[in-house]
């Protein structure tokens, strides 16, 4: 679960966006004291993810504002299933219904498209993560919602781990600089807690990262037989991580080849918001003792 803290700071900046000086609307429209109940509803199936998110929106609009949830993140649902009831002050509900909605639209559609892809790979060992192909200011949300659909995180941000990408290396080893060596000489230089991945494109940069001392080796854009190739001479000395081209067709495939972990960048950058609804079930006007329909 991401931490409280870090939802109210997200959804207090979505809320600004969206309501910079207040909901003209709905102060305008609706009486102050008008109460309403209402329904988080799946237009389509799908796996749940941000539920604190959504209830978050509605509380930091309005602290009376209570929200009832009626599944969990990782849930699976079908098409009409109500996962959560809202009920309190109508405006601050009609206020806070978009960035609710958008938030757990993303992360439920980022949890519903990574539960896929595990699918498609059980039964072999390979773990499928994300990557840093997020949405900006919404990477801790995106990360939940991979592992609430099964998935697993890579590193989180630059920050985390090193990680020799094709740039990195064509620096490294400008000049004729040898791969092997220079890798060894960063190794020097890094954290004892630190992990070392390293990308490469060629079964022949393969000998080099591991003399390096690669914790992980990453084969970028490699076909399936040379996967199969990979994994085999690196024979357990390093994690073996397959990246590109990876899609719904191709991941039962790629994981078949033995290697350990699939990143897929699709998880984020690819999923589309799930079709979720507030629907208002129950109305009260100004002044009234009990429910209207």
């Amino acid at each position: 679960m991401t931490d409280h803290r870090e939802i109210d700071r997200i959804v207090t900046a979505a809320l600004d966006e969206d309501a910079p000086w207040g909901d003209l609307t709905s102060e305008t429209l609706i009486p102050a004291d008008a109460t309403a109940t209402a329904e988080l509803v799946a237009r389509e199936p799908g796996v749940l993810s941000g539920i604190d998110v959504f209830a978050a929106a509605f509380r930091l609009v309005d602290a009376r504002i209570a929200v009832e949830a009626l599944a969990a993140d990782g849930d699976a649902f079908d098409t009409g299933a109500v996962l959560a009831r809202v009920q309190g002050p109508a405006r601050g509900i009609l206020t806070a219904e978009r960035v609710g909605l958008n938030l757990v639209q993303r992360m439920s559609g980022v949890a519903g498209l990574t539960a896929r892809y595990v699918a498609a790979v059980a039964g072999t060992g390979a773990r499928i993560v994300d990557t840093r192909k997020t949405t900006p200011g919404l990477r801790s949300l995106e990360r939940q919602a991979v592992r609430d659909g099964g998935g697993r995180n890579h590193r989180r941000s630059l920050s985390d781990a090193i990680m020799a990408k094709d740039n990195h290396l064509a620096v490294l080893t400008a000049g004729g600089r040898d791969l092997a060596t220079a890798l060894r000489e960063a190794r020097e230089r890094m954290p004892h807690t630190a992990h070392l991945e390293v990308e490469v494109d060629r079964l022949d940069q393969l000998d080099a990262v591991l003399d390096g001392g690669a914790d992980t080796i990453m084969l970028d854009n490699f076909s399936l037989d040379d996967l199969g190739t990979g994994v085999q001479r690196i024979a357990g000395r390093a994690v073996v991580e397959a990246s590109g081209g990876v899609s719904l067709d191709t991941v039962a495939a790629i994981a078949a080849t033995g290697v350990d972990v699939i990143s897929v960048g699709a998880l984020t950058h690819s999923a589309r918001a799930l079709d979720l609804g507030l629907d208002v079930v129950i109305s009260a006007g100004p002044g009234a003792s009990g429910a209207a329909p």
